[in-house]
């Protein structure tokens, strides 16, 4: 069976590949006029098309099919990650969240955050690539590395929000004796308060845990305290599992 492969043309009706993806095509695929090319724009749409000039640096192309896509899911998946000291780690999470689906991920300065920048250059490449080998019509929207505090005051975040930590529901409770009901309280289980086909936002903190003061910020800003099992899990771990309940989610 032959292999589908998919080249990335954010602007497809300018008819010509960009430049990586033309080297691609002409020097390791070793594609010519007239040969079959399957394009995806990442913003919902596939293309068949037909090369018409291969030269040098350039790839030009005729669409000879649009094919929109319906969504793969409903509501949006949106996750804020503190990116690991190890880019590493993130740039696996980044390949493999792009591979089950997410739409939005941002990236978060926190007080215990062992890594304050990130350059997002490298990941957009790794999700592009993500996007065409698991045949994904979106390409996952990439936002720079935000403070904690900044982050959750903005508006546009959806009122199902949610923030996972280590902490006990009663060690939130600042300066206060917690009462029978707030002990028996747990934090639920994230599938279990997720509402279906609904846009989600998940928060997962640095190595050392988002601080008790930050989680009481969210908490306060509208987002819900959730557990993501009973297992200890490393951020990016964290992140993928919950990129993965939002997808069961909004299946």
């Amino acid at each position: 069976m032959k292999e589908l492969r998919f080249f990335y043309t954010p602007d497809p009706d300018c008819l010509q590949l960009p430049a990586d993806e033309a080297q691609h095509v002409l020097r390791v695929l070793r594609l010519g006029m007239g040969d079959e090319l399957n394009l995806v724009d990442g913003r919902g749409t596939f293309y068949h098309a037909a090369i018409t000039e291969a030269g040098g640096h350039h790839c030009r192309y005729r669409i000879e099919q649009r094919l929109p896509q319906e969504p793969e899911w409903e509501g949006t998946i949106h996750l804020a990650l503190a990116p690991t000291k190890n880019m590493d780690r993130v740039e696996w999470f980044v390949e493999k969240a792009t591979e089950i689906g997410i739409d939005h991920l941002s990236l978060l300065d926190c007080r215990f955050s062992e890594r304050r920048q990130v350059k997002t250059e490298r990941l957009e490449k790794i999700v592009i690539s993500a996007m065409k080998q698991s045949h994904k019509a979106w390409k996952p929207v990439i936002d720079e590395m935000s403070a904690f505090s900044k982050f959750i005051a903005r508006e546009d975040l959806p009122a199902q929000r949610f923030i996972a930590h280590c902490y006990s529901m009663t060690d939130i409770l600042e300066d206060v004796s917690p009462s029978a009901d707030a002990l028996a309280n747990a934090k639920p289980f994230l599938l279990d308060v997720l509402q279906p086909r609904t846009p989600a936002l998940v928060l997962i903190g640095p190595e050392g845990d988002f601080s008790i003061d930050e989680v009481r910020a969210a908490e306060a800003a509208g987002f819900q305290s959730v557990s993501l099992g009973t297992s200890r899990l490393r951020t990016e771990t964290a992140a993928l599992a919950a990129v993965h309940l939002m997808r069961l989610a909004n299946r």
